[in-house]
């Protein structure tokens, strides 16, 4: 069974996600499909313009499937875990370098690996129900599918923001902050797919588009507090603002992620400040493989994804006790 529908038609090749049980849940057949079917397009001259859509109203792509990778994880399985990452950064390496228009309609969820394969596209609409995270500090992992090559290039502070606390980006904020290049009211969203089905030249069909609503994002706070790379600074910076409901806000969403994984997103964001995308993946690609043997990533994924109790015991449980060199280790393998 294949989780993915294609159709081409007018020169546009489109690729519906169609698992919405899992909320598209990236899982390694789906990430195979996709792969054979963009390497097929690139060479197909009836392929003009690529289209990425989702068949649920819920989410574009909720992220990978990080239980099944926790369950590999367990059963010692680490070849399952290499090809998993592997082949899934492959994938984004290619969207990334696509030489045909890549367009991504992203409604509802986005978060993760469903950001893996529309961040990295040349065209990202947006609309009222988009929501855009990267939360892996929660689940004791990092964030990944070379989203340490695009968050430090965000404005100041919000990639490190975002990585480290798991926050949310909604519609037309993922436009202010770089995530999306377009914004699409929901009661002209499917038009706007429809139009590009089409063959509609792309700048005719965002021609008439209004500006997006003003963002809430409050950048300025946010460079205030996380433009810095180490995390005991940005929390004890936090901790200081005493009265500032925000920031409070962010001291508490740092206390429920795993400390190593922290300071290895940290670490991991700072190094891809000065890094090519690709190295950003080889990178992500061994870090990956490292804190999955963690104890920290079952145990996050089981308290988030498999439990649901949302009551983590992260070990070491704070991050005094975490030891450099095991962040070192993970995130270069010295």
């Amino acid at each position: 069974m294949s989780f993915l529908s294609t159709r081409v038609d007018n020169g546009v090749g489109e690729i519906v996600l169609d698992r919405p049980k899992a909320l598209n849940a990236l899982d390694q057949s789906m990430i195979d499909d996709m792969t054979d079917v963009l390497r097929r397009w690139a060479d197909d001259d009836t392929v003009e313009t690529v289209l990425v859509t989702s068949s649920s109203e819920r989410a574009f792509c909720a992220g990978g499937d990080i239980r099944a990778i926790r369950d590999n994880a367990l059963a010692g399985d680490t070849a399952a875990i290499t090809r998993y990452f592997g082949s899934e950064y492959e994938l984004d390496q290619l969207i990334a370098e696509y030489p045909k228009p890549y367009v991504t309609m992203i409604a509802g969820a986005a978060m993760g690996g469903g950001l893996g394969i529309s961040v990295h596209g040349e065209v990202r609409v947006v609309t009222d129900s988009t929501m855009m995270a990267m939360p892996e500090t929660a689940i004791g992992f990092f964030p990944d599918i070379g989203a340490t090559y695009f968050l430090p290039r965000l404005p100041a502070g919000v990639g490190m923001w975002m990585g480290l606390t798991g926050s949310r980006i909604h519609g037309a904020d993922a436009v202010a902050v770089g995530m999306a290049t377009h914004f699409v009211p929901a009661d002209a969203f499917a038009g706007v797919a429809d139009r590009i089905r089409t063959g509609a030249p792309l700048p005719e069909v965002f021609a008439d588009i209004p500006e997006p609503p003003r963002s809430d994002v409050p950048l300025s706070t946010i460079a205030e507090y996380f433009d810095d790379t180490s995390v005991a600074g940005i929390l004890g910076g936090l901790q200081g603002a005493v009265g500032d409901e925000w920031a409070q806000s962010m001291v508490t969403a740092l206390g429920s992620a795993s400390p190593t994984s922290l300071l290895v997103t940290a670490a991991m964001i700072e190094a891809g400040g000065r890094s090519t995308l690709a190295e950003c993946f080889e990178r992500e690609l061994h870090a990956a493989e490292r804190i999955c043997a963690t104890p920290d990533f079952a145990e996050g994924v089981r308290a988030v994804l498999v439990d649901k109790d949302r009551n983590p015991s992260f070990t070491p449980p704070t991050l005094d006790e975490v030891d450099p060199a095991d962040v070192v280790r993970i995130v270069t393998g010295d």
